[in-house]
């Protein structure tokens, strides 16, 4: 049986929601090991004029504890 876990990790880009959920789990990747899954909770943006300048994501990440 596997012990899982999983942790809530905002992060951004500003090329693209698929990119900054790309950055949270890289940087996930960083302090925890054996990421199992990502599930994108909330997508945001910040926009200035009609332009869209920076993509945020609040993601949970899984990872197996070992």
């Amino acid at each position: 049986m596997a012990v899982l876990k999983v942790i809530e990790v905002l992060a951004n880009s500003t090329k693209s929601w698929e990119d900054a959920t790309k950055n949270a789990v890289k940087q996930a990747a960083k302090s925890v090991k054996h990421v199992r899954s990502v599930y994108v909770k909330e997508m945001s943006a910040n926009v200035n004029g009609d332009d869209i300048t920076e993509y945020r994501v609040n993601v949970k990440i899984t990872f197996e504890v070992k």
